[in-house]
């Protein structure tokens, strides 16, 4: 969702400019309206990436090279080897 928003700043920065160089109040609307989509997809990724913050004491799922606790504890039967 960050690409998404650089892509609107970029847009919303390009409207500028051309509502500056035609002196056309439809452009620098243009340019309110895709600036104001690029906060409001911001603000929603700031608040997914803090609701999907770690609770201490808990392992972490989707981290890469967690294996959690089932990896730890082998309860297969006929699983009496050893690495």
């Amino acid at each position: 969702m960050l690409v998404v928003t650089l892509a609107l700043a970029a847009v919303g920065f390009a409207l500028l400019v051309v509502a500056l160089m035609t002196g056309s109040v439809v452009w620098a609307w243009g340019c309110i309206v895709v600036c104001v989509a690029g906060a409001v997809l911001l603000l929603v990724s700031a608040l997914a990436g803090k609701k999907a913050t770690v609770v201490p004491g808990q392992p972490a799922s989707g981290v890469p090279g967690d294996r959690g606790t089932a990896a730890d504890t082998d309860t297969t039967p006929g699983s009496d080897e050893t690495d």
